[in-house]
């Protein structure tokens, strides 16, 4: 009885001092996770300031009229700040980001003015896409899957390849000549309203589709692959064995086990997902920050650039961390 007394009370603190140890390991993990996106985004935004100082010319000389003198380029090279070095004038901005200022424009129009009407436009476009993309892709990948080595695995194999080789301005022009020209269904151009929104909700479809079939492509072919490297893992032969259902298989235990690899190749598509916004806004001269970042780059507008990849960069950072995070709650739980 004595020795129960003295084993009872000592079991508890070291269970909880256990968990503790587990809760602090798994903080640390997920701030090591965050500080990593946080300082990509950094060195992301450090080689904007860095790639746009390299081109040609800069956004006075952008703006510059015809007959303007040296003088007159140099003053206006002085107010936008252009003859401070590239390293001090990253540092101010980045100073005010936490404040939410994004700069001002070298037109003098404040950056997150500039991108209120545009960026909602273009996340609707793109999370419409994100979404439809991951249905499409889980449900392909999963019947594909489920009829390893039969005609319509090897139909999706191919067809999966084929759409994500295409690129978009080349689905763009396809979507155009079936759907509008030839057919007649489909606005062929987006026409706005008085609030900066597209008019109707069908002239999001194109647009949508043209990012939607390649990156399926791309996603169909990494959930395929990720429950085929699923198929032979103990737990899943073992099901087998048992005489378990193949779609019982597929859904609790071949599913489960591919989630990670799932969500790291869906989060590493979203950067391709946005950069085929910028192509596909501008070919259906959707109200976007595409067409703002064309603009800004042929200015030579860096703290519109900056903003615009802030913007974008911050949405990416989001997903992959998410990716990280999903990826490290099964596996941490599974080891």
């Amino acid at each position: 009885m004595s020795q129960t007394a003295k084993t009872g009370p000592v079991a508890a603190p070291t269970a909880g001092a256990a968990t503790a140890r587990r809760a602090g390991t798994a903080a640390v993990r997920v701030a090591g996770m965050v500080a990593r996106r946080v300082l990509m985004l950094v060195v992301l935004l450090a080689l904007v300031f860095a790639a746009v100082e390299l081109l040609p010319g800069d956004a006075a000389s952008a703006a510059s009229e015809r007959g303007e003198s040296a003088a007159d380029l140099a003053e206006r090279r002085h107010l936008l700040g252009l003859d401070r070095p590239v390293w001090e004038r990253f540092a101010d901005w980045m100073s005010a980001l936490p404040t939410g200022d994004l700069g001002t424009s070298a037109r003098g129009q404040k950056v997150t003015d500039l991108l209120a009407d545009p960026l909602p436009n273009t996340l609707v476009l793109a999370v419409t896409a994100f979404v439809i993309t991951v249905v499409l892709s889980l449900l392909l990948g999963c019947w594909a899957a489920a009829r390893p080595g039969r005609l319509g695995d090897r139909v999706i194999s191919h067809a999966s390849t084929a759409a994500f080789a295409v690129p978009e301005f080349v689905v763009s022009a396809v979507l155009l000549l079936v759907l509008s020209l030839w057919t007649g269904w489909l606005p062929a151009v987006t026409v706005t309203g008085g609030d900066g929104r597209p008019a109707t909700w069908t002239m999001l479809i194109m647009p949508v589709l043209a990012l939607v079939i390649p990156q399926t492509g791309w996603n169909t072919r990494v959930v395929r692959g990720a429950l085929a490297d699923q198929a032979f893992t103990p737990h899943v032969e073992a099901a087998h064995f048992d005489g378990l259902p193949l779609r019982r298989i597929l859904l609790r235990h071949q599913l489960p086990g591919a989630v990670p690899a799932i969500a790291t190749g869906i989060a590493t598509s979203t950067g391709l997902l946005f950069g085929g916004a910028v192509v596909v806004e501008t070919v259906f001269n959707y109200p976007g920050i595409g067409s703002v970042l064309v603009g800004a780059v042929a200015a030579r507008d860096t703290p519109l650039i900056a903003g615009v990849v802030m913007c974008a960069g911050a949405v990416i950072s989001l997903v992959l961390l998410a990716a990280d995070l999903i990826r490290y709650a099964i596996l941490g739980v599974r080891s």
